[in-house]
Order: C-alpha cells, then sequence, then structure tokens
C-alpha cells in the first residue's frame, strides 16, 4: 500500500489553497505539516503531500513512501534496492522526528527520485 506520496511544487502557499479547495468535494482534508516547508493532505487513508521545491534531500521532486509490515521488510527493501542499483538516501531506522514509531529507509532510485519504505509501529518486543 502507498503510504504517501510528496511532490515539490513552486508556491508552497498558493499550492495549499488549491488543494484545499480541489480536495473538499472529495471529503479529503489538510492533515498536518509545517509552514512554509510542507503540508499533507488526508486522501483516505493515504497521505498526498506538497513540499516546497527549495528543501534539501531525503525530499526530492517526487517521493513515494510504501507502507511494510515488518521492520525486517523495512531492511530487506533496503538491501534489494542497493542491489539494484538504488543510491542510499538514508538507511533503515528509527524516525522519531516524524513520529515517535516512524521507521523507515531511502533510497534514491535510478531517475533520483526518493522511494521509501516505512512502517510507524512499535519496536517487537523481546
Amino acid at each position: 500500500m502507498i503510504d504517501h506520496i510528496t511532490i515539490a511544487v513552486s508556491d508552497l502557499e498558493r499550492s495549499k489553497l488549491f488543494y484545499e479547495r480541489a480536495f473538499e468535494p472529495l471529503g479529503y482534508r489538510l492533515s498536518f505539516g509545517k509552514e512554509g516547508v510542507f503540508w499533507a493532505f488526508d486522501v483516505g487513508g493515504s497521505l498526498f503531500e506538497i513540499q516546497h521545491t527549495d528543501d534539501k534531500p531525503p525530499l526530492t521532486r517526487v517521493h513515494v513512501a510504501f507502507r511494510v509490515r515488518r521492520r525486517a521488510e523495512v531492511e530487506a527493501f533496503y538491501q534489494a534496492a542497493l542491489e539494484a542499483g538504488a543510491r542510499d538516501n538514508g538507511a533503515p531506522g528509527p524516525r522519531p522526528e516524524y513520529e515517535e514509531n516512524y521507521y523507515a529507509c531511502f533510497v534514491l532510485d535510478p531517475d533520483e527520485y526518493n522511494i521509501e519504505a516505512m512502517l510507524n509501529e512499535p519496536a517487537p518486543q523481546g
């Protein structure tokens, strides 16, 4: 399942207002964000995010995050992607700056798009 997709926009405030209005009839709403950096819209269980184009990695012009079931899948995806020719953009590990239980990895595909495998669940006990 796709957890979130992020696209770069030239005018963050204009795009925020556009998507707020365009998504209204669909029932999609602004979920969270950071003024001047990015905004995330809840689009029925996944997130559609817009970001300012001057941000530095790990964000790129296109960012897709795939939700997985276990941390081992994050690690397996990372290894397989690197072996397939991807470049590292963030090794598997906790990302508490996103959310307390966020665990993810990031790779750059052959076109330099930021591809993520992630889950947001407490670490397994034991």
